[in-house]
């Protein structure tokens, strides 16, 4: 199936067309007449399948104009960077077609924000926060929405903001059509599923779990932060083709150490990005990952979702993920518009038990390769990776069945009779 075979419009198909667009992904095939039917939708399906051009290319498809001020469609995503990227999507499409739309998000100038809202719009893209910010200042009124879309609802979800998604939905009007997209369908994403949707169609495009095929994964078990921090290095300096790496850790801390540490040790240009750097450091990063000004980019899960970055040759999980759907989504910043793409995973000793809950979920076995002779297996450990007390697996319990009890047999050294000591010495050189 082409796009031409959908009931698409011919400002959309021309839009299509020049952007190089010729098949729909499934997800696209099976949401549009969902949607276009004004049925509530559930579309559940890997991350890079499209899913963005699923639910706004009907929704573009159906909009007319109007003069009016107060938006007909709202979007709610988790992140700046989604909002942002959204935004990017429906100014690709409405090339042709007269649509007001903006996007608006946290951590910048709120009264920017108002003034957007304030001048009329059609669509509006936001994430949680910002949104009720807007709708509590009274220059932001929901009473004229259509149609209410959720956008990686699992990670909003994650992200604390279920009450915050709730309250926005008691804000809307009852008469509506809800939308939901996500990569996972939790217990928690069921639960509002059926106190605010309306019999929802669902469509699930591939199982939960399942890797993109034209993904090639492997990974390396390897002790610790340094061990892996020259492992990285070895294959920067080694692999010709590592040319716009995406670099997944654990936490912020670890994104700054490990930005730092690398940067002395390899010739690639090198970016790191987490919730505490800045709007415009991370939206200049992006751009520049994007761009190839940089080719190593360090970052935390804050991107793993939502965000389409092209051309990514590599993902690296420095961390192995704790959750086995957020590999998931790692890796599928690879690999993506019929590319193919390489995943990398250090695992420690510890991260075992993760890697083995992933290959469950994936039903496949990831590759293992062995660490290269020339690396330095380090023996030091970082603070963060000492073991706790009660990890057992770092622990050498002593049983009770070959313990010597209370009672043994002294060590030799300990069989020392006291024979006076310092006192009895001095004695002695008094003449006593």
């Amino acid at each position: 199936m082409n796009f031409s075979d959908l009931n698409i419009n011919t400002p959309l198909f021309n839009v299509l067309d020049e952007l190089g667009y010729v098949n729909p992904t499934p997800i696209q095939i099976k949401a549009f007449p969902a949607i276009m039917s004004g049925k509530d939708l559930v579309g559940i399906a890997q991350t890079g399948t499209g899913k963005t051009f699923a639910y706004l290319l009907p929704i573009l498809r159906q909009m007319t104009y109007s003069d009016q001020k107060h938006p007909r469609v709202l979007i709610v995503v988790p992140t700046r960077e989604l909002v942002l990227q959204v935004v990017s999507e429906i100014e690709k499409l409405t090339k042709y077609i007269n649509v007001r739309f903006a996007g608006v998000y946290g951590g910048t100038n709120i009264n920017t924000q108002k003034q957007l809202v304030y001048n009329g719009l059609d669509i509006l893209v936001a994430t949680p926060g910002r949104l009720i910010d807007l709708n509590l200042s009274g220059v932001l009124r929901l009473k004229n929405i259509q149609r209410f879309v959720i956008d990686e609802v699992d990670e909003m979800l994650n992200l604390g903001f279920r009450s915050v998604l709730v309250s926005i939905m008691e804000m809307l009007p009852e008469r509506r059509q809800n939308l939901m997209f996500s990569a996972t369908l939790t217990t928690e994403v069921a639960g509002i599923i059926r106190d605010f949707f309306d019999l929802a169609q669902t469509i699930e495009i591939a199982p939960h779990g399942t890797p993109l095929d034209q993904i090639v994964q492997r990974a390396y078990h390897v002790p610790n932060y340094f061990t892996k921090l020259n492992l990285m290095n070895y294959l920067l300096e080694n692999d010709s083709e590592m040319n716009k790496v995406l670099v997944f850790v654990a936490t912020k801390k670890l994104a700054d150490r490990l930005f730092e540490d690398l940067s002395t040790k390899t010739s690639k240009p090198i970016g790191v990005i987490h919730s505490n750097k800045s709007q415009n450091n991370r939206i200049n990063t992006i751009n520049g990952f994007e761009s190839g000004s940089i080719q190593l980019l360090i970052a935390t899960d804050l991107i793993s979702r939502g965000l389409d970055i092209s051309d990514v040759t590599h993902v690296v999980n420095f961390d192995t993920p704790e959750v086995p759907s957020d590999y998931i989504h790692r890796i599928g910043r690879t690999g993506r518009a019929d590319k193919t793409g390489v995943s990398v995973t250090f695992i420690n000793e510890t991260e075992r038990k993760y890697q083995a809950e992933i290959e469950a979920l994936m039903k496949k076995t990831i590759p293992m390769f062995s660490l290269p002779e020339t690396i330095e297996i380090s023996s030091v450990f970082t603070e963060d990776e000492r073991p706790l007390l009660y990890d057992k697996e770092y622990l050498k319990v002593v049983s009770i069945k070959n313990s010597k009890g209370a009672f043994h047999e002294k060590l030799e050294k300990n069989k020392k009779v006291n024979s006076g000591g310092l006192a009895k010495k001095k004695k002695k050189l008094k003449g006593f």
